[in-house]
């Protein structure tokens, strides 16, 4: 008898779990330099409501530390840099080395560059010391981690005691009508979208197969228990189209 293999999502699709990386990493690097300007495009400029809310959420101060992961082109690192000031520490991490490097140029051209860091990093195995982050985002990033759990898992262990985790992230609307709306442009729109101005519909189609595979926001909650995480709770955005979650290491 075949061994089954050990598979995964990729959109709607199921790959071997060692193939998912790769995969994602092929659809980021195509999208890089687009990124920013589809996002816009997407979301109608929203998503700058989304991040300013999740900047809002976050305590931080000066002198602090934070990670934010899977940070692309760097919206969040750019706010917490002048949050945090020259005292602070700020690391921008992203296993994409494509959308790292838009996300270093990007800053750079605004200047921002004394407490920022750059990383390329596995968010499965952050290469960061125990206890060292008062707070760790990761926005619109944690769908796409082929071990959800494993990942939050290696957020904890960084995090210091009384620092807290923001999860920025598509999730599930609360109203049916707007659902079926929201998948009629998922599926219609976005690539069509992705085709004319990023030349990449695939990566469109994937990435709208991806937020439907996501946990939604309760099942989300779950697993940031189960890593350790206590005092989680959520705050859906647009009627739950997009979902922050934040919990506290104790």
């Amino acid at each position: 008898m075949n061994k089954q293999k050990d598979t995964i999502d990729f959109g709607f699709t199921q790959v071997d779990k060692s193939e998912k990386a790769r995969l994602v990493a092929n659809v980021f690097h195509s999208v890089a330099k687009k990124y920013d300007l589809m996002n816009d495009l997407m979301s109608c400029g929203i998503h700058r409501l989304w991040k300013r809310f999740t900047i809002d959420c976050s305590g931080i101060r000066p002198g602090q530390k934070v990670l934010d992961l899977a940070g692309g082109t760097g919206d969040l690192a750019a706010k917490f840099s002048r949050l945090t000031g020259p005292t602070g520490e700020v690391v921008l991490a992203d296993i994409n080395d494509s959308m790292l490097k838009v996300g270093r140029a990007k800053l750079r051209d605004t200047g921002i560059t004394d407490n920022v860091q750059f990383v390329q990093a596995n968010a499965e195995a952050l290469p960061f010391p125990d206890n060292h982050f008062d707070l760790i985002t990761i926005s619109f990033g944690l769908r796409n981690v082929t071990d959800k759990d494993k990942a939050l898992r290696s957020m904890f262990r960084v995090l210091k005691p009384g620092g807290r985790l923001l999860v920025l992230e598509f999730s599930k609307p609360k109203y049916q009508l707007l659902s079926r709306v929201y998948d009629q442009y998922s599926f219609r729109v976005l690539p069509l979208m992705g085709k004319m101005v990023a030349n990449d519909s695939e990566s469109y189609r994937y990435l709208a197969e991806s937020i439907r595979m996501h946990p939604d926001q309760e099942t989300l909650k779950g697993m940031m228990n189960d890593a350790g995480f206590e005092g989680v709770e959520y705050f859906n955005l647009t009627a739950g189209i997009v979902a922050l979650h934040r919990g506290y290491k104790f």
